[in-house]
Order: structure tokens, then sequence, then C-alpha cells
């Protein structure tokens, strides 16, 4: 009897690990990441940035631009697309999705909204634009549906101080350009990257302070899930062209000095904004141009310049 129950544990323990390995397989096999059809299936960037996906994105009459979103799996690609700069009633977001082994799309996801940002779940995009009254601050959210797709934009947030650039990270806090000055949401010439904490009703800003904000406007950004470093369009002349740069975290709460991301990134005087990095922290993609016809978004290989510059 003994020996027939170490045989039925032996059974029950082959049985499970089995079972843990084929969930395990089975989840790995969702990411396409390391296969030929990431990324929309482009041939990657070296160390110099190319256009990203230009005969999939660029239509006619709009070309894509803003901050891109990658899902966790990299099956899911959602972009913004406009013929301005500076009005979001033509915006449109649009996406692909890997389906039957092969990209399907583009398809129009929602109209007047921009800048899709996952949240660290990947089960809600928070989202810039559509909503307006002229007195405040959006941030609208879209929920994942348990049978698929997506459910109508609601409000997420409503301050009656600038909201721009909102990110969220794995620890709670969130990210934003904002003035922090109620009622001047309108006024850009003081934007600067801050602090954003939900404390049940009460909603806590704070701006990061120098170094990596300066006197005019700071509100162009990227800051890592796990808030290990912040990518900023630095250098901001008053018709908005940029560079590049990257701060990281220090015990403390605090960020070092920004530095410039490199030459071949920074080669000379561009708009530079919407960074991004995959969710799989290979690529760095954002927009640039210096005009709404010559706008394109890019990308370039970051993981191995990250190492360099955390050094």
């Amino acid at each position: 009897r003994l020996k027939s129950n170490s045989i039925k544990k032996m059974k029950t323990l082959f049985i499970a690990v089995v079972c843990l390995l084929a969930c395990t397989c089975l989840h790995a096999q969702k990411g396409i990441w390391n296969t030929k059809d990431a990324y929309l299936g482009q041939t990657p960037p070296g160390d110099t940035p190319r256009v990203f996906a230009e005969k999939i994105l660029m239509k006619r009459d709009t070309f894509p631009f803003d901050r891109v979103a990658f899902s966790a799996d990299g099956r899911e690609f959602y972009y913004p697309s406009s013929n301005t700069w500076f009005d979001s009633k033509p915006s449109k977001i649009r996406y692909l999705k890997f389906e039957n082994g092969k990209w399907n799309g583009p398809y129009v996801f929602l109209s007047l909204y921009y800048a899709p940002t996952f949240s660290p779940d990947g089960n809600t995009i928070y989202l810039l634009g559509g909503v307006k009254d002229g007195k405040h601050s959006f941030v609208s959210q879209v929920h994942r549906k348990p049978g698929g797709g997506w459910t109508q934009p609601t409000v997420y947030l409503k301050k009656d101080y600038g909201l721009y650039d909102f990110m969220p990270t794995s620890s709670g806090v969130c990210y934003v350009g904002s003035n922090v000055h109620k009622g001047k949401m309108g006024d850009f010439s003081d934007y600067d990257i801050s602090s954003l904490t939900m404390l049940g009703k009460d909603t806590v800003i704070k701006t990061l302070g120098p170094p990596i904000n300066t006197p005019g406007f700071d509100g162009d950004f990227f800051v890592a899930k796990d808030e290990s470093y912040i990518i900023v369009s630095a250098k901001e002349t008053k018709d908005f062209e940029c560079e590049l740069w990257i701060s990281f975290h220090k015990p403390g709460k605090t960020w070092t000095k920004p530095v410039s991301l490199g030459p071949l990134i920074n080669n000379g005087p561009a708009h530079r904004w919407g960074e991004y990095v995959s969710p799989d922290g290979k690529y760095l993609f954002y927009s640039t141009g210096h005009s709404p016809k010559d706008c394109r978004i890019v990308w370039v290989r970051f993981d191995r310049l990250l190492i360099r510059l955390e050094k």
C-alpha cells in the first residue's frame, strides 16, 4: 500500500510538472518579440535611427506622429495619425493586430484622441484629447473586454491644471507634464514634468524640479515602468525644436543630471517628442521632423545605448 501511494504521488507530481511546463510554453508562445514578425515585421535598426514602417503607417492625407504603444506581447500596435500637429480634431488612433500568422490593419481605433499609453497590467489604455470644455484637462481610459475588444472611453482624470503626456508606472505613481497652477492649463511656458499620486479622492501633483526641469516648457518624456530612468525632450527652443536626453533615478527620489542620447539621435535641429521604449526594452521610438510635412516615427536600438549611458 505504501508503494502504491508513492507511485500515485509521483504520477500526480509528474502530471503537475507537465501541466506547468505546458502552461509556461503556451505563455511564452504568446509573445512574438523574438520572431521575424515582431515590430510589424520590420527589419530592426542599429545605432542610427531609421523611419519605422513608413509604407504601412503613412496615408495619403495623414501621417503617424506622437507616442506609439505596443502591447506587452508585441501583438498589438497603436499609433496616432493626423494631418497637423496642433489640432486634435483630425487626430485618429489607429492600430494593427497580429492574428492568424500575420499583421492585420491598420484600423481606426478612436477618433479625436492621441498619446495611447498602456497600464502596467496591459488591460487599460490611457488617452489624451477627446474631451474638451475649455476649463479642464482630461485623461481618458478604455478597458479590455473579457471577450475581446475595448470599452468606450471614459474620463479618468479631470483637472483645472495641465495634464500632458500622462504615464503610469508599476509603483502606482504617475508622471505628467503640467504647469501645476490651477486655472492656467493653457500656459505652456512653465510646464514641468511632474509626479502625480492618487490617494483616495485626493490627487497630489508635484514637479520633479531641477535638473529634470528648466525655466521653459518641459512636458515631453517617457518614464520606465520601474522608474529607473526618464527620457526627456531637452533644450527646447521657442519653436519647440529639441534633443532627447536621459536621467536616471537615484536613491531618495532624486534624479541625475540629464545627458544627451548622443549625436546619432540628436543630429541637428528638429522636433523630437513622443519618446517611447518598446516593452522588451530593445528599441526607442519617437516622432521627429521640421514640420508636419516631413514628420515621421523613427526607431533606434536602445538597450545597448542604455547600458553605456548608465556607466
